[in-house]
């Protein structure tokens, strides 16, 4: 088997990712489904996004089962870049400004990358904003004199308070109105914000996948795995629970 396959769910839609790289594109990756794909033998897999909370989120450990099975493992953008952050001295790529964020200690929080989306048949709507979409927008007006430091900052407080299934930038912006914001700062950034709003995770998957394409080009030696792997009980288990739902 030389497929790819990519686990990518709501940080982009599917067509855009095919334009990006030919590969196997997978929902959002759970527990369990790491340990499926690489018992496939794929040339490569690559995370983007994964379920949380309600799903058990993929496990470190079948990770390292297909690193330590000569498999290149790629992550960025959402779970992919938690997991890459912490996985990368075992050999995990990790691609793009979320997974440098985390893996530098500049981002901790889970809930950074966590968005709320619509179902699968729908691809995967958003509805609701990435914390770290909106950080990286503030950034954007600030820099471009849309928004004046404590503006920014002050929008940037109030979206980090609010859940991350509540984030948006309406809900931020009336908020930051009832909270006494300058209203012609918010004014100026609402009138912006249609062509200034940077969607980080998109940005970071696409370079991903482009990287994963270029990797896959060169023929090149996956990374030598620099752990040993320790076949648990527990891990047992989850294989043949892997199989069983295969």
């Amino acid at each position: 088997m030389s497929d790819v396959f990519v686990f990518l769910g709501p940080t982009m839609p599917r067509e855009d990712a095919a334009h990006e790289l030919d590969a196997v594109f997978l929902p959002p990756v759970a527990q369990g489904d790491v340990i499926r794909a690489a018992e496939r033998k794929p040339a490569a897999i690559a995370i983007v996004d994964g379920y949380f909370e309600c799903v058990p989120a993929v496990w470190h450990k079948e990770i390292l089962f297909a690193i330590r099975q000569g498999i290149p493992v790629f992550g960025a953008s959402s779970m992919g870049a938690l997991r890459a952050a912490e996985l990368h001295p075992f050999g995990m790529i990790g691609v793009g400004a979320i997974f440098e964020a985390y893996r530098d200690g500049r981002l901790e929080d889970d809930d950074e990358v966590a968005v709320v989306h619509g179902p699968a048949e729908l691809g995967y709507p958003m509805l609701s904003e990435a914390m770290v979409n909106i950080r990286r927008t503030l950034a954007d007006a600030e820099a471009e004199g849309v928004l004046p430091p404590d503006a920014a900052g002050a929008l940037e407080g109030i979206a980090k308070e609010l859940p991350y299934r509540e984030r948006g930038f309406g809900r931020v912006l009336r908020l930051a109105g009832e909270m006494g914001v300058d209203a012609q700062d918010l004014a100026r950034f609402k009138a912006w914000l249609p062509t200034g709003r940077f969607d980080q995770k998109r940005e970071d998957a696409r370079l991903m996948l482009r990287t994963v394409r270029r990797w896959m080009g060169r023929d090149a030696a996956p990374p030598e795995p620099r752990f040993h792997f320790e076949h648990t009980a527990l891990f047992d288990r989850a294989m043949r629970e892997a199989s069983m739902q295969a």
